[in-house]
């Protein structure tokens, strides 16, 4: 079977969220013992080491850059189909004659408005419509978006298949001091401190994180690029003593989380939580909202609190800081959780949707 993966998101330089999964679950698709063709679609020219040399596949280099997924992608497909089409991340292209795969990753669009601007709003809210009615299955992250998909785009349950993500495996406690030393230099880091990974924008909850935390009794790292309506976020932060770390490179995080006294994700709503599961597999305590997927994510190894109570944030991190016994706990319980979740499970999973889609 040709399997065709819309791969245009796997060249971000600096991924986050939907960059990150898609070049993770092409990795781990193409990498798998199977008898399959992968043809994936480039908008940018991929590095020569993108993906291990070992890999199977063929590639197409697409144009135009704008309208990439309508014009550029619907062309080839138009020329050249294959048996299956996949695309990680939500946007179907208009003329797909293969039968399709799409990823929902979350629809927070819908929940927070106010935290997207209105022209991405609206692609979002469109894009995910288009999806949701003409792809012949999808997959959701989590039970949360699921449900979301089914109450907001009215999906047939029967269509959507939850297949959570997994995370970097090469994530995992640094407890030798040369890199600490080098990484808390690197960034002018504190001996103790609370760590948040992911953009600076409303949707974080930053501002309650930054209420909760008391600078007397430990500090906040902030790492992430600044992202939709942030100033209130850096102007609050900044007058508390919160640390902006910008954009983490990959070869740091391991240490930034291991370092970290525990990990804070306040979010209002996320489709799944991956930096959850990254600070549990390098042995931080996780403090997480009841935002969205999280709670999925998170199990039972993290201390999990309304996300619009600051009040019951400020007491988490209080036990988490004061109690060792709870720390221990929680960093054995997080180990076990972070154990549910890897990409070639979530490979897998996928691949036997994309061979069922019919």
């Amino acid at each position: 079977m040709r399997i065709g993966i819309d791969a245009s998101r796997a060249t971000t330089a600096q991924r986050t969220g939907t960059e990150a999964y898609s070049l993770a679950i092409i990795r781990a698709l193409i990498d798998l013992d199977s008898p399959h063709d992968w043809r994936l679609y480039f908008r940018d020219k991929p590095p020569s080491d993108l993906l291990a040399p070992t890999h199977p596949y063929t590639h197409t280099l697409l144009r135009p850059r704008r309208l990439w997924t309508h014009v550029g992608l619907s062309r080839e497909l138009l020329r050249r189909p294959p048996d299956r089409l996949f695309i990680p991340a939500h946007v179907l292209p208009l003329y797909h004659p293969s039968p399709s795969v799409v990823t929902v990753h979350d629809l927070g669009y819908l929940h927070f408005p106010q935290a997207h601007p209105l022209r991405q709003r609206l692609y979002l809210d469109g894009s995910t419509r288009f999806s949701a009615r003409y792809a012949t299955a999808l997959i959701a992250d989590s039970e949360a978006t699921r449900r979301d998909l089914i109450d907001h785009y009215r999906a047939p349950s029967e269509k959507i298949t939850v297949v959570y993500p997994g995370f970097d495996a090469a994530l995992k406690p640094v407890r030798h001091p040369a890199p600490r030393t080098a990484v808390a230099e690197k960034y002018g880091l504190p001996r103790k401190f609370l760590l948040h990974v992911g953009t600076v924008q409303p949707r974080k909850n930053l501002e309650r994180l930054i209420e909760a935390c008391d600078p007397a009794d430990i500090a906040l790292v902030l790492a992430g690029r600044r992202g939709w309506l942030a100033d209130s976020i850096y102007e609050k932060g900044k007058a508390k003593g919160a640390l902006f770390l910008d954009y983490v490179a990959d070869d740091d995080l391991a240490v930034l989380y291991s370092m970290a006294t525990a990990y804070v994700a306040p979010s209002l709503y996320e489709g799944f939580g991956f930096t959850v599961l990254e600070a549990m597999a390098c042995g931080t305590p996780v403090i997480c909202s009841d935002g969205g997927s999280l709670p999925e994510v998170a199990g039972d190894a993290a201390l999990i609190v309304p996300a619009r109570d600051t009040q019951a944030m400020a007491e988490a991190i209080r036990r988490v800081i004061d109690d060792d016994e709870l720390r221990r706990t929680m960093i054995m319980q997080g180990f076990r959780n972070a154990g549910r979740f890897s990409w070639q499970r979530t490979a897998e999973q996928t691949l036997k949707v994309i061979e069922n889609a019919k």
